[in-house]
């Protein structure tokens, strides 16, 4: 093959390759959470006096896709002290927050928040967030990051139950999944935004992969239909 053909294929195909390695490269994405010392530095007192964090911080993530970075805060209030199932001392969470800032040359905006507390009807007695089953990913390999941020109640009474919570962030728009747990079967039930049906179905699996998690470890029970 004749040195000149050779170079114009080569230069061809390095044509053809880089679009993909450009777009590879425009959809990497990165999540971490950040330990607390680092944490602190990064959610120092100006942050929190400017966006009203006044309660503990429980965690904090980082994640950066093609729109920017972004700091995940999830804040607990602490408010007394409970009884675990086993007996031992445990403290109650009346209130939650998160709050989504995205950093921007060291700038700091909110971009949402999210606010629950427990049911003033004698029976919860802490919510928190279960950050074991929350995930930062890239599901539809569009370069942009879906959140998904799930907490849960706890009752004293395991026939009314508990609730669970999981909400999802997917191009500005809030879809949230309600479940009320129970031992009996009609006091089961969840809610499901019509959204979340018309999401990608590998962020949608990655929800029902959750549920089926949580049925097998015997932290909740999700009927079959749900999923």
């Amino acid at each position: 093959m004749p040195q000149s053909t050779f170079i114009a294929r080569t230069f061809c195909l390095i044509a053809l390759c880089a679009p993909f390695s450009l777009r590879a490269q425009q959809h990497k994405t990165t999540s971490e959470m950040i330990p607390a010392p680092r944490a602190s530095s990064v959610i120092d007192d100006s942050v929190k006096k400017a966006f009203d964090i006044n309660s503990f911080i429980f965690r904090v993530y980082k994640y950066t896709d093609t729109s920017g970075q972004y700091f995940c805060v999830l804040t607990e209030s602490n408010d007394s002290f409970a009884t675990t199932d086993e007996g031992k001392p445990d403290t109650a969470h009346y209130r939650i927050r998160a709050v989504n800032l995205r950093s921007d040359n060291g700038k700091m905006t909110k971009v949402w928040e999210i606010n629950d507390f427990i049911l003033k009807n004698g029976l919860e007695i802490s919510i928190w967030w279960w950050t074991r089953f929350c995930l930062f990913q890239d599901y539809d390999d569009d370069g942009l990051i879906e959140p998904i941020i799930i907490y849960g109640t706890h009752s004293t009474d395991n026939i009314d139950g508990n609730r669970i919570k999981f909400i999802i962030y997917y191009k500005g728009q809030k879809i949230a999944l309600r479940h009320h747990d129970s031992d009996l079967d009609e006091g089961r039930h969840t809610e499901v935004d019509k959204a979340f049906h018309s999401l990608p179905q590998k962020l949608k699996d990655a929800v029902k992969a959750k549920m089926e998690l949580m049925n097998k470890e015997g932290l909740a029970i999700f009927d079959k239909t749900t999923f």
